[in-house]
């Protein structure tokens, strides 16, 4: 077993975020989609309406940023933006069904670049993975 000098928690994360959005970016850059907007277009493809501050927070990224990303996303005609009818200060962004079908796309290019980064890992390991990340990531 590694000792924690020769292994940190940190780096391994890091290294190990590094190559999956090098690897994801790239297969959504044919697409002229940035992983940003993957994440974004994934959270919405729910079909429910959410905030920007809820938005922000599932994808983890700055306000202004996410406000960049989400004009880019309306532009493209993949996203739009429309009053909350329940509590008319806000606003709820929605896929658009361009977007809906763009994210059917990418959702199977996604999943293959992800199997392949985590092929020669056992299916139990790769289970209990997953389950730790989950659990190290909740607040």
């Amino acid at each position: 077993m590694a000792t924690r000098a020769s292994w940190r928690l940190a780096e391994a994360l890091s290294r190990a975020d590094h190559r999956v959005s090098r690897r994801i970016s790239a297969a959504l850059r044919s697409e002229g989609m940035s992983l940003e907007q993957w994440r974004v277009l994934s959270l919405l493809s729910d079909g429910a309406g959410h905030t920007m501050s809820d938005i922000a927070r599932d994808v983890m990224l700055p306000a202004a940023t996410l406000t960049r990303v989400i004009d880019r996303l309306v532009e493209v005609n993949l996203v739009y933006r429309r009053g909350d009818l329940g509590d008319r200060r806000r606003v709820l962004v929605f896929v658009s069904p361009r977007g809906r079908s763009l994210y059917r796309k990418l959702a199977g290019t996604v999943d293959r670049e992800e199997a392949a980064l985590m092929a020669g890992i056992r299916d139990d390991d790769a289970a209990t993975l997953g389950d730790l990340l989950k659990r190290l990531a909740e607040p």
